[in-house]
């Protein structure tokens, strides 16, 4: 049986758990108009060399990815399709399971979840969380890209502008303890905040959060937070 939700599911030739990280990872690169090359890959995935060009190798195989770009590989619109699909699934994970493990474990519980969401399942999500735009984290969900266009990350802001923390992007989501970090100190979305402090040769910057508390953060991790100007 296929079946669709928004055009980007065919749920009988959904590609393997493995794959499907790959395609998330592609989509987030390419949307953000980073290049898409093996050592980016085997470095964000956390495997070696070979085994990522093996993964992209199948990849173009199946007709998912072209490597043929002077900029490294490229989703084709079928490896489009299900990229968006699998990104999908899994932020309407995150938001199914933050209402009971909490905001800084979702991303992890949300990732073993996303492969076996199916597209009845999914459908069913999207209406009952009214069509969410961001996942918990703020990130946008396909489609909804334009909506985080203006955040801006913290690393640009200067001392004295006022902000609301919106978004958490997703490559720092998978940066080890950054979540449960930011939950502990309180810097989530929605949250006011004011930059007390912009320390280039330092590579930090500070907030001083809603409550008054003081947070400061590295520029490693500073420059995937964004804020909108409050």
């Amino acid at each position: 049986m296929i079946d669709c939700v928004n055009g980007d599911i065919v749920e009988d030739s959904r590609p393997t758990p493995t794959i499907e990280d790959y395609l998330s990872l592609f989509l987030i690169l390419q949307r953000d108009n980073e290049p898409i090359v093996g050592a980016r890959l085997a470095e964000l995935l956390n495997v070696s060399p070979p085994t990522v060009t093996n993964t992209l190798q199948r990849m173009a195989r199946d007709g998912l990815i072209t490597q043929n770009d002077p900029k490294g590989a490229a989703l084709t619109d079928k490896g489009l399709h299900a990229a968006r699909s699998v990104m999908r699934r899994h932020m309407l994970s995150e938001w199914m399971v933050a209402r009971m493990v909490g905001w800084s474990k979702s991303h992890v519980q949300a990732h073993e979840m996303e492969h076996v969401i199916s597209a009845e399942l999914e459908a069913a999500l999207i209406q009952d969380l009214n069509n969410p735009q961001t996942c918990p984290h703020g990130n946008p969900l396909p489609g909804y890209e334009q909506v985080v266009k203006n955040w801006i990350p913290l690393t640009e802001l200067n001392q004295g502008d006022e902000i609301i923390i919106r978004r958490v992007h997703e490559l720092a989501e998978d940066a080890p303890g950054v979540l449960p970090f930011l939950e502990e100190k309180q810097v989530l979305p929605g949250v006011h905040a004011t930059v007390t402090e912009v320390l280039p040769f330092n590579e930090t910057v500070t907030l001083k959060l809603e409550k008054g508390q003081l947070v400061t953060i590295g520029f490693g991790v500073a420059r995937y937070i964004y804020g909108e100007p409050a």
